[in-house]
């Protein structure tokens, strides 16, 4: 298998996680008399350029269906978070009713309603139709297609060039990384800024947070790795941000190469970070895989401990990561009855694999649990707080990852 930015040959596997069905790939009731696909989930590190990717097994298409069900206004701290950042890049950028936005995978609208309500023109791009169909509903212009340079060229001849493009936790479910980003250069207008929001490679390694690895998420993403990517296809990065989403991110600003601006400071900050860790040298890939070994073998142990006990342990958030830690662990609904999520577009279906049932979240009350699992742990305090009611007949909190803990 070769690099998908640089072509190299691959020959180091940082991650196996066995064989997995797509972990968005939610089943209804008549989906579990029929067989299951799974696929190799492993991740490779390219010696090269150190981009690390996964396994080419799955197409994009197979993965982001029209009824995908992932829904980004269901956390209201990512509903915050999106209204901070369209405060801040306004400011930032002088946009206004005379500026074009476009975001990239702009799912049920969490974002760019914000820009609506601004009066600032925008453009999101999502093809999924099941997001589609709800940021419209918002007042959300949206074209129902996969984004990359055709598309990019398409908008620039319709006279659709953007002062801002955004993209969050997009960059990482692309296949085609080098025409993405080619995308993003040739629709931006000269003087345009590109923010793009990803899971960093770097924090994901520190804190062991194997479980955000599924088939959706193409590629994991160091700043030197995107620096090198953006520099191919004629961008520069003149900024980036460390923000806390989804276990430690980063929020990179990229430009055209010839513009102008400075590069900030901590730009060089957060590449002399990465090559102190170690990002540029194979060995620091290579002892991963036991550590996401102990932190399964804790999680398991806990879970048959609950067992023998008679205890009665359930799930929070049915999450693309939980999933993960789902399958790799093998876990059945002998040891996780049912997982519950706000969801509509998940309630009544089943977690792929583990076949567990998704359930109201009035269920916690009705089945009161002695244990809940925390599945998207990222979120674990706000899941917490609109939960607390287990707490009432002396049920507990807990997270599996980085370590297993119970929450005070």
């Amino acid at each position: 298998m070769k690099c998908r930015h640089c072509a190299n040959e691959l020959k180091f596997v940082f991650l196996d996680l066995g064989h997995a069905p797509a972990s968005n790939d939610y089943l209804s009731v008549a989906d579990l008399t029929r067989s299951e696909i799974y696929n190799p989930l492993r991740l490779f590190v390219c010696d090269e350029c150190w981009l690390v990717q996964t396994d080419d097994y799955k197409k994009a298409e197979d993965l982001f269906a029209r009824d995908y069900a992932y829904f980004s206004s269901t956390s209201q701290s990512w509903l915050r978070h999106a209204q901070a950042y369209s405060d801040a890049v306004e400011k930032r950028l002088g946009l206004s009713s005379n500026s074009f936005v476009i975001e990239v995978a702009s799912n049920d609208g969490y974002l760019l309603k914000n820009f609506v309500a601004k009066g600032i023109p925008c453009l999101g791009i999502e093809p999924t139709d099941s997001t589609a169909d709800a940021a419209e509903k918002l007042g959300v212009p949206t074209l129902r297609q996969f984004f990359g340079a055709e598309t990019a060229r398409t908008l620039v001849k319709e006279g659709r060039s953007a002062d801002l493009i955004c993209g969050n936790n997009v960059y990482a479910h692309v296949p085609d990384i080098n025409d993405f980003t080619a995308g993003l250069e040739i629709v931006l207008k000269p003087g345009g800024t590109v923010t793009l929001e990803f899971p960093h490679l770097m924090r994901l390694m520190e804190s062991v947070q194997f479980d955000t690895v599924y088939h959706e998420h193409f590629s994991y993403l160091s700043l030197g790795a995107v620096k090198r990517i953006f520099e191919r296809a004629g961008l520069r990065l003149f900024d980036v941000e460390e923000i806390p989403t989804h276990g430690g991110s980063l929020r990179v600003y990229g430009c055209r190469t010839a513009d102008t601006r400075d590069t900030s400071p901590h730009v060089a900050e957060v590449l002399r970070r990465e090559e102190e860790f170690g990002l540029s040298k194979v060995d620091t890939y290579l002892d991963f895989q036991d550590k996401a070994n102990a932190i399964k073998d804790e999680f398991l142990s806990f879970l048959l401990e609950q067992k023998k006990k008679g205890k009665i342990v359930a799930a929070y958030g049915a999450a693309a990561k939980g999933n993960t830690l789902m399958n790799y662990a093998g876990l059945k609904t002998d040891l996780i009855q049912f997982v519950c999520d706000a969801a509509p577009s998940k309630q009544g279906k089943f977690m792929p694999g583990s076949h567990i049932p998704i359930l109201h979240p009035d269920e916690l009350k009705a089945r009161k649990p002695d244990w809940v699992v925390i599945l998207p742990w990222n979120i674990a305090e706000e899941v917490a707080g609109a939960q607390s009611v287990i707490r009432s007949w002396g049920g507990r909190f807990v997270v599996a990852i980085p370590k297993l803990t119970v929450l005070q």
